[in-house]
């Protein structure tokens, strides 16, 4: 059995984390779901690059100098590496490397599979280009290498020939001038006049020799635009992972989804994920964590497993020890909702475990609307604890002098104030004798058990908070909501009393083979039928139970009756 404090659950951060992920593994089927897409895209990925060639060629660019070892020009500052690589990724490249290759289909197809890149720090294009057969790569990555070089040569050697045009009608303007100011000064006479004119023929003859110099320097720029210094060949493997690998990757990606997809589940769940959640929803510490079928009987002599009793006697030592209740000894048992079978068993257990101890043990079902225990326990009139009995019959007929004795088998035995149907259910609740009733646990090594219907069905729990010690949870773990916790915890204190703590336990065999058979979830019914008593004694037959209508979840009002009702004799069982 396990134990959390909520202390000890709210400071300790590495076991939230542990607990968390003890929880995720809660979704095995969400996870497993992530590993088979994550198994099936690895194998479509594998398969899909099984045939996938790569072809990788280099260049490196340079842009037309005049003294390509002279220092003082830098090369990173002419190339713009970001728009070369934009040039060989154009369509102008594309058109030229398909009328090289003799390609017949649309451009997009071919440029699809190119990717040019810039190593950091680098005049070097990349050209990478993805084939389905070696061949076909290698020989389309030379083909768009070189389509790029002869573009960027031809857009060089335009711009040279659009200078030297430019260059050229400079120098045939000046040299007609020149020309003609060499007449005007061979017919001038010697004097000033002669001597300007002679200067002015001096600056047209120094253009001329600049012009010259000019045009004769473009004309022997070098107007390659880079060099290959990687020729792309057909590669001898594939460029795909394999399938292998494709399969790992696929599982270790399909185990992060479903991991993911669980904690989302989780993070969304609106039930308790762990007995440390239930804990900081009542804040209390979880006194148990029963097994699974503990519930299913209410003695623990009747389990087939002697450790079910172990377990509830653990509960009830803690209990026992817990300060607000070992001074009067008075505890109510309770559920949140729907059926209040895992309750029952609870009080009963935990009755038989105090008895046990040597205590006297009075069980009192203050369940008034369908009152089952006389029927279900070996409960008979005889050796009834004397300090058990009323002191007197209230006028609505519960409690009565109908004081039982359970045998619990080797714990021993204990006292049973068996429910009854009232007319009133608030009135007999808030009668004076069921508060002298459980008052009578002030007695010495005296213990009072009370049980009460679900909390969020009825109020009637609420009605008996104030005059018990500490109240017990009984809640599975996975059938009831946090939110649902919190209210209990909040409507609980609100009426004064104090949440001792809570049992968690698992859905109860009976339970599930009532969903199976098609019974309603919530519903108060139950379609076993009340074990019969024992023989010797005086024995007494629960009355058959009745089946609340609706999950309970439309009232947390004591019930009234009307007048008329009363007059008519009209009693439904709702009403009771």
């Amino acid at each position: 059995m396990s134990h959390t404090h909520v202390t000890a659950v709210e400071d300790d951060e590495p076991e939230l984390l542990r607990d968390q992920f003890r929880q995720l593994l809660r979704y095995r089927a969400i996870i497993g779901a992530g590993i088979g897409i994550g198994l099936l895209g690895g194998v479509w990925f594998g398969l899909s690059n099984a045939d996938t060639y790569v072809a990788t060629s280099q260049v490196v660019l340079r842009a037309p100098v005049n003294d390509p070892f002279n220092p003082s020009v830098s090369q990173d500052k002419t190339l713009n590496m970001g728009s070369e690589r934009q040039t060989a990724l154009s369509s102008s490249v594309a058109e030229q490397a398909a009328k090289k290759l003799g390609w017949t289909g649309t451009l997009g197809k071919l440029q699809k599979d190119l990717q040019v890149t810039n190593p950091p720090q680098s005049q070097v294009l990349q050209f990478t280009y993805t084939a389905d057969s070696p061949q076909a790569a290698a020989d389309r990555a030379n083909a768009v290498t070189q389509a790029y070089l002869d573009l960027r040569k031809k857009q060089w050697t335009d711009l040279r020939a659009t200078m030297l045009a430019g260059q050229q009608k400079q120098l045939d303007e000046v040299a007609k001038k020149h020309d003609q100011k060499t007449k005007e000064v061979d017919r001038m006479s010697d004097g000033a006049a002669r001597d300007n004119e002679y200067a002015v023929k001096t600056n047209l003859l120094n253009r001329i020799n600049e012009l010259d110099a000019r045009i004769s320097q473009l004309k022997s720029l070098d107007m390659s635009a880079g060099t290959v210094i990687r020729t792309a060949t057909a590669p001898g493997f594939s460029d795909g992972p394999g399938l292998t690998m494709s399969l790992g990757l696929g599982a270790l990606v399909g185990v992060a989804l479903g991991l993911l997809a669980a904690w989302v589940r989780l993070v969304f769940d609106p039930a308790p994920r762990s007995p440390g959640d239930v804990a900081r929803a009542v804040r209390a510490p979880v006194l148990g964590t029963l097994p699974r079928g503990a519930t299913d009987v209410l003695l623990a002599d009747d389990h087939t497993d002697a450790r079910v009793a172990e377990e509830y006697r653990s509960v009830a030592f803690r209990l026992a020890y817990d300060q607000r209740f070992a001074d009067r000894r008075r505890l109510l048992v309770v559920a949140p909702r729907g059926a209040n079978d895992a309750a029952v068993a609870v009080a009963s257990h935990l009755a038989a475990s105090f008895a046990e101890t040597g205590k006297d043990v009075l069980l009192i079902e203050a369940d008034l609307r369908t009152p089952t225990l006389a029927g279900r326990l070996r409960a008979h009139a005889a050796a009834a604890p004397r300090w058990s009995h009323a002191a007197e019959s209230d006028e609505n007929g519960w409690p009565g002098r109908r004081q039982l004795s359970v045998d619990a088998g080797e714990s021993g035995s204990f006292g049973l104030v068996p429910g009854e149907r009232v007319r009133n259910v608030a009135r007999a609740l808030t009668a004076p004798t069921v508060t002298r009733l459980i008052a009578e646990a002030d007695s010495p090594n005296s213990t009072v058990v009370v049980l009460a219907p679900p909390v969020l069905n009825y109020a009637d729990a609420l009605a008996l908070v104030d005059r018990v010690d500490g109240v017990l949870i009984v809640c599975d773990q996975r059938g009831v909501h946090r939110t649902d916790l919190q209210r209990i915890r909040e409507l609980i204190a609100g009426a004064g009393g104090t949440v001792l703590g809570a049992v968690v336990h698992a859905p109860s065999g009976q339970r599930r083979a009532a969903k199976q058979a098609g019974g309603r979830r919530g519903g108060g019914g139950r379609n076993r039928q009340p074990a019969p008593a024992p023989t010797g004694g005086e024995e007494f037959t629960a009355e058959p139970e009745q089946v609340i209508q609706g999950d309970g979840s439309d009232t947390v009002t004591l019930r009234s009756l009307r007048a008329e009702d009363l007059r008519n004799g009209d009693i439904r069982a709702g009403d009771r």
